[in-house]
């Protein structure tokens, strides 16, 4: 049979100096150092999407020929290709490019979506804003296009999204 010591005075004490060391740091920490979001006269836009290119190529529809060369399990009447084409997009606001680039699709075969996400801290004020987007490789010039002026108020988040189900681009 194991018999209980009594609690030692000393380990209650430094028990309590530890919790209240504790209590402090997570105290100082909730209130300081000060932290500011965006500066009183920036604005922020973010570029957040997430959605499949267009297929890289058009559908085949198979020949009676090419039919009979397959298993019987295998015979679908078209075949599509799997790769989905990466989406290119370009921003310019006040006439200056302010981001450019590439969001290629997820996945092995190429064949998920594609996804982007930045900020962009900007001063905030009227601005012409210049958003445009391409998800189809066989397109050479850009497919989604949308040029809007914006007045961005202190601290507002503007946020550009592509919604090709509501009809392209929006600003909310």
């Amino acid at each position: 049979m194991v018999s209980k010591s009594p609690l030692n005075p000393l380990a209650l004490v430094g028990q309590a100096l530890f919790y209240g060391l504790f209590a402090v740091i997570i105290g100082y920490f909730s209130t300081s150092p000060d932290y500011t979001h965006l500066e009183p006269d920036r604005a922020l836009i973010k570029l957040s999407f997430s959605t499949h290119g267009e297929p890289v190529g058009e559908c085949h529809t198979r020949t009676p020929e090419e039919l009979a060369k397959l298993a019987p399990n295998m015979r679908a009447p078209t075949t599509c290709p799997r790769e989905r084409s990466p989406i290119t997009v370009k921003i310019d606001m006040d006439g200056k490019l302010l981001f450019e680039g590439v969001a290629p699709p997820a996945g092995l075969s190429k064949d998920g979506t594609s996804t982007i996400y930045r900020r962009f801290e900007v001063p905030a004020g009227e601005h012409m804003l210049s958003v445009k987007m391409n998800d189809n490789v066989r397109i050479k010039d850009f497919n989604h296009v949308k040029e809007e002026k914006l007045t961005l108020k202190p601290s507002q988040i503007l946020v550009i999204d592509l919604r090709k189900d509501r009809g392209g681009i929006f600003f909310e």
